[in-house]
């Protein structure tokens, strides 16, 4: 029939896993709003707030969904779950992150901090410098908008007044509750979206690979990341897979495991290759606080960064 809207279609299958993240968050947190705490429910409460930060960093770089309005109230919906809008992904990764690769030029940088470092006080403070250095490129870039595009700019706004509302009610209904089973859920979140900067390219080489004479980098190495290649990634949507996403970061991101066996793990140093996510952060962070044979070693040399 002429006129009729066409169903939400999703861009790849694979998302069901998304939205059933989507759905699952909320759904807990709201249970225990009504029944009370329950640890059971809790912890994957707060392994649902990893995954809603790894489900906005995917529908950044290729949307869910293939219509306009899906897409956009699922930034609506991310904003609500995360604590925060949706946008800021655009000027702090897309921007900057993406462009720059770990170089000197990416503001958020690990080796920025303190020199190049990998243990456990810089995984910790580096959430807390990111926020200090991309703040001002979030107000940077609002300026912007406001200035040449008043219709992206209002829909930026419109996701901090959905935010800030959504708090304001939840903290009116009772503020015991909405700080326990939303707001510091959500800080939780936000922690480990910033602190994978770290995981991910601490002591990794941030300098740009030489070209050849066409300007091709196919055979140089491509040390810029750390990759995990255990069960975080069919848990949390092959975020493991970090050299592979930064070479194809419009590629779904289902596709990230072949792209990275067959064009991209060899090409990384098997310092950078890593197997599960918590036993490397045991071994570095924790007995590498002990004894040194644990400790992971720099790529870069000293005179290469400045901090």
């Amino acid at each position: 029939m002429a006129g009729r809207p066409e169903m939400p279609r999703l861009r790849h299958w694979r998302d069901w896993q998304s939205l059933f993240y989507l759905a699952a968050l909320p759904a807990l947190a709201a249970w225990q709003w009504v029944h009370g705490f329950s640890l059971w429910l809790y912890a994957p409460m707060l392994f649902l707030t990893l995954g809603v930060g790894v489900i906005h960093h995917n529908h950044v770089h290729l949307r869910m969904w293939r219509g306009r309005r899906m897409n956009r109230l699922t930034d609506f919906w991310i904003t609500l779950l995360q604590g925060h809008p949706t946008f800021v992904f655009w000027p702090a990764h897309v921007a900057n992150h993406h462009r720059h690769r770990h170089g000197p030029k990416d503001v958020a940088r690990t080796y920025r901090f303190g020199g190049d470092t990998n243990h456990l006080r810089g995984y910790l403070l580096h959430p807390f410098q990111a926020v200090w250095v991309l703040f001002p490129l979030f107000i940077a870039w609002l300026g912007r908008l406001h200035r040449h595009r008043r219709g992206a700019w209002r829909y930026c706004m419109a996701q901090y007044a959905l935010w800030l509302a959504s708090w304001a009610m939840l903290l009116s209904l009772d503020w015991r509750k909405a700080l326990l089973f939303v707001i510091l859920p959500q800080l939780h979140g936000l922690h480990w979206l910033l602190a994978t900067n770290y995981l991910q390219h601490a002591h990794a080489d941030g300098r740009r690979p030489e070209r050849g004479a066409r300007g091709d980098t196919s055979g140089t190495p491509l040390n810029y990341a750390r990759n995990f290649e255990g069960w975080v990634n069919p848990l949390l949507f092959n975020i493991g897979l970090h050299t592979a996403h930064h070479e194809n970061p419009h590629a779904h991101w289902s596709e990230l495991k072949h792209l990275h066996r067959t064009h991209y793990r060899a090409r990384v140093d098997p310092s950078l290759n890593e197997g599960g996510l918590v036993p490397y952060m045991a071994r570095v962070f924790v007995l590498g606080a002990v004894w040194p044979r644990w400790r992971s070693r720099p790529l870069m040399p000293g005179d290469s960064f400045t901090s």
